[in-house]
């Protein structure tokens, strides 16, 4: 069994990841539903939350069904990071996340994110003063380093432990790779087969199958897997991955009058959540994942992708239903 601080999370526990304009409340509910055991918000810029920005401060929002449920944070500064704690701890999380590890340039370049990968005591000394700074579990996801010369994360992961980190989720790719190439799991497992690590070591990074998961669970041993990519717009990856666990079989991938329920709900979740014109935009991204694999279905995703009322979208997704019935997902 997996412990977060003192919150169990089931043996080898899914994960949803934090993923930037997707990991919203609709949509964490649609992957909670389907079998995730732990969920996080997308994650927050600490110096956006100090100066009250409305983006930063929405995202903010949880709902009891979610969880346990983290909120992540990140940001170079010690004064603001400690000050955000404060804020997010007041909106009733049950863990505090670190971001240690997006690539994207805009956050590197202030250091915070990946760009901490230069400066290992600098993140040492952050978690350690937000440890400190809360009563809430604070758990780390970051990256196997800056780039293939710098990767000591057997060290880093037992240096954050020994601050007080509760998890560390690592992504299995370094900061110069981006998402290029294979996730590499091996010095994941290095990390957990240190001998004196004994807080979970959760892998992440190309998790996109039923088999991958088991292999990540039998093969090198983690503790649990975050998800990313693989649930965008399909948020039945969890449950499958589940299924298989408990039998070995794939489940049969949801049929179409499942995926036109998931995305109605979707939609309307998110247009109860940030209201009308946000709402139908933001949750354009996940349709090409919910009819994945259609013929002939281009029309249809251009007219969802481009309506600007929430009553066309629900009128497309009656013809999908209607046309695409009988269609048969493998």
């Amino acid at each position: 069994m997996a412990k977060i601080g003192d919150i169990d999370v089931g043996d080898f526990p899914l994960l949803l990841a934090p993923m930037e304009d997707v990991s919203d409340p609709p949509f964490r509910a649609l992957c909670k539903e389907q079998g995730a055991d732990v969920v996080y918000t997308e994650f927050i810029s600490s110096e956006g939350l100090i100066r009250d920005a409305a983006k930063s401060v929405m995202k903010l929002d949880i709902y009891e069904k979610e969880r346990p449920v983290g909120i992540q944070i990140f940001g170079a500064v010690l004064e603001s990071m400690l000050r955000s704690v404060e804020i997010v701890e007041a909106s009733g999380p049950d863990i505090i996340d670190i971001n240690f590890g997006c690539p994207v340039k805009k956050v590197v370049s202030k250091g915070a994110g990946a760009g901490i990968l230069k400066d290992i005591d600098l993140m040492v000394k952050l978690t350690e003063a937000m440890v400190k700074h809360t009563k809430l579990p604070v758990t780390v996801k970051t990256r196997l380093g800056w780039d293939h010369d710098s990767i000591r994360i057997v060290e880093v992961a037992e240096r954050l432990q020994d601050v007080g980190c509760k998890a560390i989720s690592i992504h299995g790719r370094t900061r110069s790779q981006m998402y290029k190439g294979d996730a590499n799991w091996v010095p994941i497992a290095e990390v957990k087969n240190n001998p004196r690590m004994h807080i979970p070591v959760f892998g992440n990074g190309d998790v996109n199958s039923p088999e991958r998961a088991m292999e990540m669970r039998d093969q090198y041993g983690l503790d649990g897997a975050m998800i990313g990519r693989a649930s965008i717009g399909y948020p039945w990856f969890f449950r499958e991955v589940k299924h298989y666990f408990e039998t070995g079989q794939k489940l049969a991938p949801p049929n179409m009058a499942e995926r036109v329920e998931a995305a109605r709900r979707h939609l309307r979740m998110s247009i109860d959540w940030k209201g009308e014109k946000l709402g139908v935009f933001e949750t354009r991204r996940h349709y090409t994942n919910y009819f994945k694999g259609i013929p002939d279905f281009k029309v249809y995703r251009t007219k969802m992708v481009t309506s600007d009322h929430s009553e066309q979208v629900f009128a497309v997704f009656e013809e999908v239903l209607e046309r695409f019935g009988d269609h048969q997902f493998v």
